[in-house]
C-alpha cells in the first residue's frame, strides 16, 4: 500500500463509547472488531486500543480536550502514526484531532474503503471502490480543506493521492465520478448478460451471506473443492465467487455463490457502490445466511445482515435457509444444545463447515427447497425454436410430445421457477 516505506505504520484503535446512543453495543466487543478491522489492512501494526467513553461527542473535537491531552501523551510515548476511530468523524473534527496530535486519522468508513481498495480484484470491485473513495473524498476535500492547505495523503491512505496541494474540486470529483459510473455500467451490462446466459441454463442459483468472517468461504470451498480465500480476517472476500454444486440424492445442480461478508454500520458509500456485485443475491433462487453461532454479538450481526439485506431490495419471497456456524468451536454440551433448538426450527441447521458436521441434513433441505411443486403446461413450439426444446429436455420436464407440421406440441410439467426461466430466454 505504501510502496516506498518498509516498515509498518503504528496504528492505535480508539472506540467512542457513547453512553447517549440508543442501540449502544458493548464497548469491549465493538473494540475488538474494530482492531480485527485494522488488522485486516496490510502494513499496518497496531501497538495498542482504548475504549473512551462519552456522554455526547464534543462538535469540534469528538473528545473532551483533557481525554485528547491525555492520548497525545499516549501517541508521542508510543511513536503512533495513525490513528483509527471507530465511528463516524466528521471532516472539522478529523482536521481538528489531525492538528491535535501530529497523526494521519481515519474513520471506521475511511478504514472500511481502505481494506476494500486493499482486497477488489476484479474490474467491476476496483471501479466500485473507486466510486466509494470519490463519494468519501467529496465531503473531506470540500468541507475541510482550502486549496491553499496540503493534502493528507501521502502515505496512502484516504485524503488525497499525494503531497501537493488540493487540486481536486467538487466539479472534478463530480466528473471522475461520472466517467467511473459509465465505466462501471459497462461491466454491469457486462455482468448482467452472464446472469441472462445462466438464466439459460437449468441450474438455481443459491446465494451465501453472512456478516463478515461468518465462514461463507470455508463452507463454499468444502461444498465446491474450489480454494477461495480462507482466513480469520475480516473481508477476506470481496469479490464474488461462483461455482456448480451437485445435491445429493439426484438433486438438482445448483450454481453457488460466495459474496462480501456484511458488517455493522457499513459505509452508507459502499452499500452503493456494491450493489452491483451483490445483484448475485437479488437474483438467487435460495439464500442462505451463514451465522457465527459462537460469536458473542450473533444475535446482533444477524440483525445487521437482515437490514442490509432488506436495504438492498430484497425480496420477501426469496426462500431463506439460516445456518448456525461453528459448533465445532463450542463446548460439546453448548453445541448439543444448539443442534436441538435448530432441529426444533424450520429452515435452521446446526453446522460446522471446517469439520462438515450437519452439512448433510442442509443439502438435503436444499434440495427440498428448491424441488418446487411442478404443474403442467401445454406449449407448441415451432421448429425455428429448437433451442428451447433443446432446453425443456435438459430439465428433464417433457411428459409428452408429438410432432406436428409446423413444429411440437410438448406436455411439460415443471416447476413456476422452471417456467420463469424459459419465459426469460
Amino acid at each position: 500500500m505504501r510502496e516506498h516505506d518498509t516498515q509498518p505504520t503504528r496504528a492505535w484503535v480508539l472506540h467512542p463509547d457513547l453512553k447517549s446512543e440508543r442501540f449502544r453495543r458493548d464497548g469491549h466487543l465493538a473494540l475488538a472488531e474494530a482492531v480485527a478491522l485494522a488488522e485486516a489492512l496490510p502494513d499496518i501494526e497496531v501497538v495498542g486500543q482504548t475504549n473512551v467513553p462519552l456522554q455526547r461527542p464534543m462538535a469540534g473535537l469528538l473528545f473532551g480536550k483533557g481525554k485528547i491531552e491525555e492520548l497525545k501523551a499516549l501517541f508521542e510515548a508510543q511513536e503512533v502514526e495513525l490513528v483509527l476511530v471507530d465511528g463516524p468523524v466528521t471532516p472539522i473534527q478529523q482536521r481538528n484531532l489531525e492538528k491535535a496530535w501530529g497523526v494521519k486519522l481515519l474513520d471506521r468508513t475511511g478504514l472500511i474503503l481502505e481494506i476494500f481498495s486493499d482486497r477488489a480484484a476484479t474490474r467491476e470491485g476496483v471501479l466500485q471502490v473507486e466510486m466509494a473513495h470519490l463519494s468519501y473524498q467529496r465531503t473531506r476535500l470540500v468541507r475541510a480543506w482550502t486549496h491553499l492547505e496540503r493534502q493528507r495523503g501521502g502515505l496512502g491512505f484516504v485524503g488525497g493521492p499525494g503531497e501537493t496541494q488540493i487540486e481536486a474540486d467538487r466539479r472534478a470529483i463530480d466528473d471522475q465520478l461520472v466517467r467511473l459510473r459509465r465505466q462501471l455500467d459497462k461491466v454491469v451490462r457486462t455482468r448482467d448478460l452472464h446472469r441472462k446466459a445462466r438464466a439459460k441454463v437449468p441450474y438455481p442459483v443459491v446465494a451465501l451471506v453472512g456478516y463478515t468472517n461468518a465462514g461463507k468461504s470455508t463452507l463454499f470451498n468444502r461444498l465446491t473443492g474450489a480454494e477461495v480465500l480462507v482466513k480469520d480476517m475480516l473481508f477476506a472476500t470481496l469479490d464474488p465467487t461462483m461455482r456448480a454444486v451437485k445435491l445429493p440424492e439426484g438433486g438438482p445442480d445448483v450454481i453457488l455463490s460466495d459474496t462480501v461478508g456484511f458488517i455493522s454500520d457499513l459505509p452508507t458509500e459502499l452499500v452503493a457502490a456494491f450493489r452491483a456485485t451483490l445483484e448475485e443475491v437479488l437474483a438467487a433462487d435460495l439464500i442462505v445466511h451463514v451465522r457465527d453461532i459462537s460469536h458473542p454479538e450473533t444475535e446482533d450481526q444477524a440483525k445487521d445482515v437482515a437490514d442490509i439485506l432488506a436495504s438492498l431490495g430484497v425480496a420477501q419471497g426469496v426462500p431463506l435457509i439460516e445456518l448456525w456456524n461453528k459448533i465445532d468451536t463450542l463446548p460439546p454440551a453448548q453445541a448439543e444444545a444448539l443442534e436441538t433448538a435448530a432441529a426444533r426450527k424450520d429452515g435452521v441447521f446446526a453446522i460446522s463447515a471446517l469439520t462438515g458436521a450437519g452439512l448433510p441434513a442442509f443439502l438435503d433441505a436444499v434440495a427440498r427447497q428448491l424441488d418446487e411443486v411442478r404443474h403442467e403446461t401445454r406449449l407448441h413450439l415451432p421448429f425455428a425454436e429448437a433451442r428451447k426444446r433443446a432446453w425443456l429436455h435438459e430439465q428433464e420436464v417433457v411428459e409428452h410430445e408429438d410432432q406436428v407440421e409446423d413444429g411440437f406440441d410438448l406436455l411439460l410439467r415443471w416447476t413456476d421457477r422452471q417456467e420463469k426461466r424459459f419465459r426469460e430466454m
